[in-house]
């Protein structure tokens, strides 16, 4: 499922020297990663320029498939050498700043860094992982910005109190773990001092299928479950946007897996998640289908699809890891898992007394319909009570990581019995 998902590496040339090096963790890595970025860029680029000289040397019809093949003669041979010089440029450069990392030094983090690589991976994290870019944001659980290692030693250390009952924070696309530190508010901090939970934050490559970053996210629950150092009574996950289908995704791996950390879990709340799909999306993916209906102008659509799987996952709120058709067939639902209480929040920008229906509102990006899993076909409704469902009207869908009224339901719904 994985492979079928992950998208394909850049194809191979016959002109190509030789393979890139492995890297080792160093203070280069980031330079590297850029440098192969750049590289990468360029040479989509130049098979973007070439379908385009081909389409229009050979006098494509105005509406039909693109035509096939590399372009031939002078002009195949000008583009050939154009990727053997750049094929051996990145090699050169991989090498080098190999031979230099130890003169580098270590890379620091800061929360600048931290949200460029996040969107870097929201936007491109599937292709990173393929072509085995070391900007590529592993899977880890983290506290106070930091990675936490699950060892049951290291967690003691790390949390020398730990409490029976954590509750995970999961962000959403493009964002990271320290986003939840938003308007002077962090629910993870807030809940640890109203109710006694040991908060920690799932920090993912969102530009990864969700199925996949679900996967890996049962597998670190599992690990979190069995390391840590008191006996775990209730876990608690907080999803944000693709964070809750993400939280989701997660359930269903754990469950088909056998996993032990689904019986401890005891409630799910989701804030803004687009558990239908999000509008933007499916307006990119329209716009990405308009532009393939030409040869000329189809070069220039392969520019859309550079978005990752992660974010086409959003067009109809995928977790069941399929494959989605670009002519909008929708995929199989998942239904949520049973004897765990779910919650959902949405926000609407409008106000409680706009004229437009307060299903029909949403909060910029994801609609309250989508956001609190509500659907005209009753198979694919998610069917959570109307007592576990919120609407703030006046509020955006980031607005929903730090807010006090937002935090009062979920304070509210946690201390539940």
């Amino acid at each position: 499922m994985n492979a079928s998902r992950e998208r394909e590496k850049p194809p191979a040339h016959d002109s190509a020297p030789g393979k890139r090096p492995a890297l080792q963790p160093s203070g280069s890595a980031d330079l590297i990663g850029t440098s192969r970025l750049i590289l990468d860029g360029f040479n989509g680029v130049t098979d973007v320029v070439e379908s385009m000289h081909r389409n229009i040397a050979g006098l494509a019809p105005i509406v039909g498939e693109p035509r096939p093949g590399p372009t031939r003669g002078i002009s195949g041979l000008v583009y050939r050498n154009i990727r053997r010089v750049s094929s051996f440029v990145g090699l050169s450069l991989d090498v080098s700043l190999q031979h230099l990392s130890p003169l580098l030094p270590d890379q620091s983090t800061s929360q600048g860094r931290e949200m460029a690589l996040s969107v870097l991976n929201g936007v491109l994290g599937d292709y990173l992982v393929a072509s085995d870019n070391p900007l590529a944001i592993p899977t880890q659980l983290r506290s106070d910005g930091v990675p936490l290692a699950l060892m049951r030693e290291a967690l003691g250390d790390t949390f020398p109190q730990p409490t029976n009952r954590v509750v995970v924070l999961v962000h959403g696309l493009c964002r990271n773990d320290l986003h939840w530190q938003r308007n002077e508010h962090d629910y993870g901090e807030a809940l640890a001092r109203d109710l006694g939970y040991t908060p920690l934050y799932l920090r993912y490559n969102s530009g990864r299928p969700v199925t996949d970053n679900g996967r890996d996210f049962a597998a670190v629950l599992e690990k979190l479950v069995s390391e840590w150092p008191v006996p775990l009574d209730e876990l608690v996950l907080v999803g944000h946007s693709m964070g809750g289908l993400v939280s989701r995704s997660a359930c269903r791996w754990g469950q088909e897996a056998g996993h032990q950390w689904p019986g401890r879990l005891r409630k799910m709340v989701f804030l803004g998640t687009p558990h239908h799909g999000s509008a933007l999306e499916r307006l990119g993916n329209r716009f990405e289908s308009f532009l393939g209906i030409s040869p000329y102008s189809a070069p220039i659509g392969r520019i859309g699809k550079i978005r990752s799987a992660g974010i086409k996952d959003l067009r109809e709120g995928n977790i069941g890891g399929e494959a989605q058709q670009a002519t909008g067939q929708r995929v199989q639902p998942v239904p949520l898992p049973r004897d765990i209480r779910c919650y959902a929040i949405a926000a609407s920008t409008g106000s409680a007394l706009a004229r437009l229906p307060a299903l029909e509102q949403g909060d910029g990006l994801v609609r309250v319909t989508s956001a609190l899993g509500q659907h005209e076909d009753g198979t694919r409704a998610l069917g959570i009570p109307s007592s576990r469902q919120a609407v703030f009207h006046g509020l955006n869908h980031f607005d929903l990581l730090g807010h006090q009224q937002v935090y009062d339901r979920l304070l509210l719904w946690l201390d539940e019995h």
